[in-house]
């Protein structure tokens, strides 16, 4: 596909060396060095290079030229600039920035050829990279649309679950060898939540041999098995290693509230318990 350059400026025999000698790389246009001339043939020609022939030009000229330099930056059409030294001189200062190629006259044809050929080689190269960096972030965006359109469905299927499981009671297993503390707990839950209760672990894990829980409330100190091994048998067991689980204890001691977090319990209440601060960590593991 032939690159569009859009040609202004004084030196006609330039201008005429490019319809004539150039006809296989270009489609061309020229243009009057008027800043409406230019800025209409950007709009209309969708030049890919602006080529600037310079011959004799008056400050008017070049002023018209670089007021174009905004648009022509905005659309990212390259400027190229042919000329005596002196007057790509005076361009570099009048326009603040000067051109992004410069060819100086006296100059062949060839020359002129081949400096734009690699030139344009260069523009193209550059524009592939932004382009291929324009659609890696689309890509990213994409992405991030589909993550949050994922994360988005996944919250109103748990949203779902949630109300699923609001119109059935949630079952909680109370596993302690103090009766009389299975039934302050029994009776703090039995109004929001099905309850059982095991005086120690091979019960527990006997009843949930058959049947499910939600949740288990697991005493940390018992006589035998305490409530770490228990939980560190939980997490083994592929049928109960999601059941989240919250140790109960009478312990203050900040190493063993370490060593009871090790295995990673949904959470830890201090004994005695506290009716609001149960509800509150059951509701905050379960919903």
């Amino acid at each position: 596909m032939k690159h569009k350059v859009l040609l202004t400026g004084r030196h006609n025999d330039v201008i005429d060396v490019f319809f004539s000698h150039m006809k296989d790389l270009f489609e061309m246009q020229s243009s009057s060095e008027r800043y409406e001339d230019i800025s209409s043939h950007l709009e209309y020609f969708q030049p890919d290079i602006f080529i600037f022939c310079m011959e004799n030009e008056d400050s008017e000229a070049i002023r018209s030229v670089g007021a174009a330099r905004e648009s022509l930056n905005e659309k990212s059409v390259p400027i190229v600039v042919i000329g005596e030294p002196e007057e790509s001189d005076a361009f570099f200062i009048m326009t603040a920035g000067g051109a992004d190629l410069t060819i100086h006259q006296p100059v062949t044809i060839e020359k002129i050829r081949e400096e734009l050929i690699d030139f344009i080689k260069e523009i193209d190269q550059e524009r592939e990279k932004l382009r291929e960096k324009k659609r890696v972030e689309e890509a990213k965006k994409m992405i991030a649309e589909e993550e949050k359109t994922r994360v988005e469905l996944q919250q109103d299927i748990a949203f779902a679950m949630v109300k699923a499981g609001e119109e059935r009671r949630l079952h909680i297993l109370v596993v302690d060898d103090d009766v009389r503390m299975l039934k302050v707990i029994k009776e703090h839950l039995k109004e929001k939540y099905d309850v059982a209760t095991a005086i120690n672990g091979k019960l527990a894990f006997k009843f949930l041999e058959n049947k499910k829980t939600d949740l288990i409330l697991l005493d940390y100190m018992m006589p035998g098995e305490d409530g770490l091994s228990i939980l560190k048998k939980l997490h083994e067991n592929p049928s109960t290693k999601d059941v989240p689980v919250i140790f109960l204890s009478g312990m203050s001691e900040q190493n063993k509230i370490q060593e009871a977090l090790s295995e990673r319990p949904q959470g830890y209440i201090l004994k005695p318990i506290d009716r609001e601060m149960l509800l509150s960590t059951i509701r905050s593991v379960l919903h």
